[in-house]
């Protein structure tokens, strides 16, 4: 099983920006749709965004788009999720995931331990 380390998260004011890097082991990175997800206090994890390998395709979510950028570096195993324009309602423990196959929002098998990051205003 792929193992995931997310890190970055952090307090920042709202407007601000954030990259969040998870760090991916055990199994092949390039082998994997790599997706991103948030759980905000008192709700459901959200899915954010997600990569694939494969002629560098990319998918966001409505209420995210043009604020976020997720990309991958294969040389050191690791994707990451850039945050612009931070808004309160961003707060939230973040998590990345791994999928052996298909990148829709209930592919995802593998999952790290998040990281947290908290918009003040």
């Amino acid at each position: 099983q792929v193992q995931l380390v997310e890190s970055g998260g952090e307090l920042v004011q709202a407007g601000g920006s954030l990259r969040l890097s998870c760090a991916v082991s055990g199994r092949t990175f390039s082998s994997y749709a790599m997706g991103w997800f948030r759980q905000a206090p008192g709700k459901e994890r959200e899915f954010v965004g997600a990569i694939r390998w494969s002629g560098g395709r990319i998918y966001y979510v409505d209420s995210v788009k043009g604020r976020i950028t997720i990309s991958g570096d294969n040389a050191k195993n690791t994707v990451y999720l850039q945050m612009n324009r931070l808004k309160r309602e961003d707060t939230a423990v973040y998590y990345c995931a791994a999928a052996s196959t298909g990148w829709g929002a209930s592919d995802y098998k593998c999952w790290g331990q998040g990281t947290q990051v908290t918009v003040a205003t």
